[in-house]
C-alpha cells in the first residue's frame, strides 16, 4: 500500500513538473529550436548548390578568349572564402561568427552579378546553351537561397521573442537557452529584394 502511495505521489509530481514546464514555454523552446535548426541546414544546402555551380560557371567563361580574367578570379576567391567560413548549429548564437559568414556569402553574390554584367559583352557565351542553363540554374539558386533565409528569419524570431518575454525568459534562463545570432536588418532587407541581374536577358 505505501509503496503504491509512493508510485502514485511520484506520478503525480511529473504530471505537475511537465504541466509547469509546458506553461513556461519549455515545449515551444524545443520546437522552435529544432525549427531554426532546420531552416537553417537548408540555407547552407541552397549556399552549398551555389558554390558548386561556380566551377562549372567558371570552366564554361574561360572558353571565350579574351575574356577579363580579374573578373573570374574574384569570383573564385570569394567562393574559396565562402566555403571556408563554417557555420555549425552551435555558433548560430554568435553574432560575430554570423556577420562573418554573411559578408563572406555576400561577397560570392557580388562578384556572381559582376561576372554576369561582364558576360553581356561576349555574344558568344549568350548564345552558348550550355552557359545559359547555368545562368538558369543560378537564378533558380538565388531564388530558393531567398527563400530559405527568410524562413530561418521568421524561426530565429519566433524563438527568440521567446527567450525575452515573461514568464518564457524565467524557462530560458533556467535552461540556458540564449537569443540565437539573425541576419542583420540590412540583410533582412535585402532577402526581399530579388537578385538584380536580369539571367533571362538575351
Amino acid at each position: 500500500m505505501h509503496r503504491f502511495i509512493r508510485s502514485l505521489s511520484v506520478w503525480c509530481a511529473a504530471l505537475v513538473l511537465a504541466g509547469g514546464l509546458t506553461g513556461c514555454g519549455y515545449n515551444d523552446f524545443q520546437r522552435f529550436d529544432e525549427e531554426s535548426k532546420s531552416a537553417w541546414s537548408e540555407v547552407l544546402n541552397q549556399y552549398q548548390r551555389r558554390a558548386d555551380l561556380i566551377p562549372n560557371i567558371v570552366a564554361t567563361v574561360k572558353g571565350e578568349a579574351n575574356f577579363e580574367q580579374e573578373t573570374l578570379t574574384k569570383v573564385i576567391e570569394a567562393r574559396s572564402k565562402a566555403t571556408s567560413v563554417q557555420m555549425t548549429p552551435e555558433m548560430l548564437n554568435d553574432p560575430a561568427a554570423m556577420q562573418k559568414f554573411q559578408a563572406a556569402q555576400g561577397e560570392v553574390g557580388s562578384t556572381l552579378s559582376r561576372l554576369m554584367v561582364v558576360v553581356e559583352q561576349y555574344p558568344n557565351l549568350k548564345a552558348n546553351q550550355g552557359f545559359s542553363d547555368l545562368r538558369v540554374q543560378l537564378e533558380g539558386t538565388e531564388n530558393r537561397i531567398t527563400v530559405a533565409r527568410n524562413r530561418y528569419i521568421q524561426t530565429v524570431q519566433q524563438y527568440n521573442v521567446l527567450t525575452r518575454s515573461f514568464p518564457t525568459n524565467l524557462t530560458a534562463m533556467v535552461f540556458g537557452y540564449a537569443p540565437k545570432a539573425n541576419f542583420t536588418v540590412q540583410n533582412e532587407a535585402a532577402v526581399a529584394v530579388p537578385p538584380s541581374v536580369d539571367f533571362n536577358k538575351q
